[in-house]
């Protein structure tokens, strides 16, 4: 499997078989991205060369304006994409296979988790996954701590309450917050 045929059946939201080539093929992609992962975080970087490290971790070229505080971690990294004055704060963890796309004049704080994987729940097909991707929109802000489920969309403008576990789609230009998270207000 090749990165290509991959990216296209995590469009498709193709279910991952234990064990199957597209499972393979993400175990052995995962140690690509360990490599850049250990770069990021393993010294301190001028935030060109962060950029420059972030570019080749996600197979594009950010914005000059996104920034990033390691440490970062990523177990794909080349299904990310992220729009202009993006800023990733320190401890995030993405698990991007099955897509994440971050709009512009998005601000991600420290320690947010981002799935884009289910496992079955049926206990005798635990290994196998469903990819579903989370699309951020432009100026959304997402507060520490927060966890964004798979295939959970959120809308411009919107805010994310720090600690929140995100389970389904935020509309645009209002708040969330609580586990599980619930809109609270509307941005006026």
């Amino acid at each position: 499997m090749d990165r290509q045929k991959f990216l296209t059946e995590m469009q498709k939201r193709t279910y991952i078989t234990a064990n199957s080539e597209m499972h393979l093929y993400m175990h052995e992609a995962s140690q690509r991205a360990l490599r850049y992962t250990s770069e990021i975080n393993g010294k301190y970087h001028e935030p060109e060369k962060l950029r420059a490290l972030f570019s080749e971790l996600i197979g594009k070229e950010p914005d000059e304006t996104f920034g990033l505080f390691p440490p970062f971690s990523t177990d794909y990294g080349l299904n990310i994409t992220v729009g202009r004055r993006v800023f990733i704060n320190s401890g995030c963890c993405f698990q991007d296979q099955g897509g994440i796309e971050i709009g512009d004049d998005c601000l991600i704080g420290q320690q947010v988790v981002i799935a884009t994987l289910n496992h079955d729940p049926d206990p005798q097909k635990r290994g196998n996954m469903s990819p579903a991707p989370v699309k951020i929109g432009n100026g959304v802000w997402i507060g520490a701590h927060a966890t964004i489920l798979p295939g959970v969309t959120i809308g411009d403008g919107a805010i994310i309450g720090a600690g929140a576990v995100v389970t389904k789609d935020v509309p645009p230009m209002t708040i969330a917050a609580g586990v599980p998270a619930k809109i609270i207000k509307t941005i006026e």
